[in-house]
């Protein structure tokens, strides 16, 4: 056959057989079936406290631990590591507490993982291939079924069933061009992606100048008979104001600090643990954290429109302002937000206000970034009257509909590219599709983009837990 990188050159191959396994259906005609048994070969040597400490995600894998950076959310790390286990690249990591998650894959590095963990070497199997093929979306429900256990979240896997996992095996130089494809489509994906979320990240940026020139009061908006009109604020207008953010204020708004304009309610703000969330059944309440919406819960706390702004964590850094949430109706709220109430105006107005303010001489600590309750509500802001927040929120909306309109579907571009890239890997390396012959350009300084996540979580990482157990 004659070698081509061309998208409509995906096809079946020629013949195929029942893999016996209903989940991967049928499976090419000479591709082996075997158990993992045959491919993996448990490992458990110790003793070397001394290899920097791996972890394993659902995210990504492997990865090394950044023990230096307090704001990981990592367990605790013993004194004694001599009874951690090593693991060296090109081998087969698994935190079988979240092996139904996905939370495994081989190593690129040399280092150490906790004791709970399994470690397996590869038979006759390349490493690449065995990566995408066991990440992928075919072969996760198999650790699901060999997991048990009461702990909601943390079903222990079952080493005996493990071992009886079907695996569909090419040959070896069938196994190097399918790893060496998909890291070259996925690299492709990634830029797309990547590309994407600069756009989305550009258009958003366009939308903050809107808002903010709107509610620091840089232009003035008035309605005329239906019609807002909007003129640049004259700078004479501008009044000093040191104790304000702005060190200037619009003529004619009043400054205030934040505790005179909302109440807070951070007494009532209760955290549930992901466990606990776990146990639960109706899921039919909003949970909030610092980001936004992190789950579903049985029950509420509030009742109410409120405002959420986030009291520590990477918002505060990698912003270098903290969200501020809407949330409304019924729904639950843990410990990692701020929680205020409006007494007067507008909170859709608030909102976009105090995603205006510069929250960086207000925030402490380095390590562990924390924006205080008193230090918030000591902020200074300047307001203008109840009418004209009415004005600046309608000429918002008026002028940053279509950016809205165009970031929604620019994330749902790379929605529609994740769910291909997902069905991609998994067709590829059930056989499903034929990659024998196509020609794969090199992707030297490309790959290093490639996001293996499975399921695309959005948010935090889901970091291990249980590492104590032996």
């Amino acid at each position: 056959m004659n070698k081509t990188n061309h998208p409509s050159a995906f096809i079946p191959y020629p013949s195929y057989k029942d893999s016996g396994v209903a989940w991967l259906g049928d499976v090419p005609k000479y591709w082996e079936m075997r158990k993992f048994r045959t491919i993996l070969t448990p490992i458990a040597e110790r003793n070397r406290p001394d290899l920097p400490l791996l972890s394993v995600v659902r995210e990504k894998g492997v990865i090394e631990r950044n023990i230096k950076d307090d704001s990981e959310n990592y367990n605790y790390i013993p004194d004694d590591l001599s009874n951690y286990k090593i693991v060296k690249s090109g081998q087969f990591a698994m935190n079988k507490m979240k092996a139904w998650q996905g939370s495994y894959g081989i190593s690129k590095f040399h280092g150490i993982v906790s004791p709970a963990y399994f470690v397996f070497d590869l038979k006759c199997i390349e490493p690449g291939f065995f990566h995408k093929a066991v990440r992928s979306r075919a072969y996760v429900p198999f650790f699901t079924q060999a997991s048990d256990g009461v702990r909601v979240g943390q079903w222990d896997l079952s080493q005996t069933r493990m071992k009886e996992i079907p695996f569909g095996v090419p040959s070896i130089p069938e196994q190097t061009q399918i790893a060496r494809f998909l890291d070259y489509k996925t690299a492709q994906i990634a830029r797309f992606i990547k590309a994407k979320k600069r756009m989305i990240e550009l258009l958003k940026e366009q939308k903050q100048v809107i808002i903010n020139d709107a509610v620091t009061g840089k232009i003035v908006i008035k309605d005329e008979g239906g019609r807002l009109k909007v003129e640049k604020r004259p700078d004479s207008s501008f009044i000093p104001h040191p104790s304000s953010f702005l060190q200037t204020v619009p003529g004619g708004w009043e400054v205030r600090r934040l505790k005179d304009i909302f109440s807070n309610m951070n007494t009532k703000r209760v955290p549930l643990s992901g466990v606990q969330r776990g146990m639960m059944k109706t899921h039919e309440y909003n949970y909030y954290g610092a980001s936004g919406i992190i789950d579903k819960v049985d029950d509420y706390i509030f009742d109410d429109d409120l405002l959420l702004i986030a009291e520590d964590g990477a918002n505060l850094v990698l912003r270098n302002l903290p969200l501020a949430i809407i949330a409304r109706g019924k729904f639950w709220v843990n410990n990692h937000a701020h929680i205020l109430k409006p007494k007067i105006g507008s909170i859709e107005f608030y909102a976009h206000l105090l995603e205006s303010v510069n929250y960086l001489p207000w925030i402490s600590g380095a390590a562990q970034p924390k924006l205080t309750q008193d230090r918030l509500m000591a902020i200074r802001v300047s307001v203008p009257s109840e009418k004209e927040q009415l004005f600046i929120l309608k000429w918002i909306k008026n002028n940053t509909q279509s950016l809205d309109l165009a970031i929604s579907r620019t994330e749902r571009e790379i929605a529609l590219m994740q769910e291909y890239r997902t069905r991609l890997i998994s067709d590829v390396v059930t056989g499903k599709i034929d990659v024998r012959d196509i020609e794969i350009p090199d992707i030297a300084g490309i790959d290093d983009t490639i996001d293996e996540s499975i399921d695309e979580p959005e948010g935090e990482e889901e970091l291990e837990t249980a590492e104590a157990e032996e």
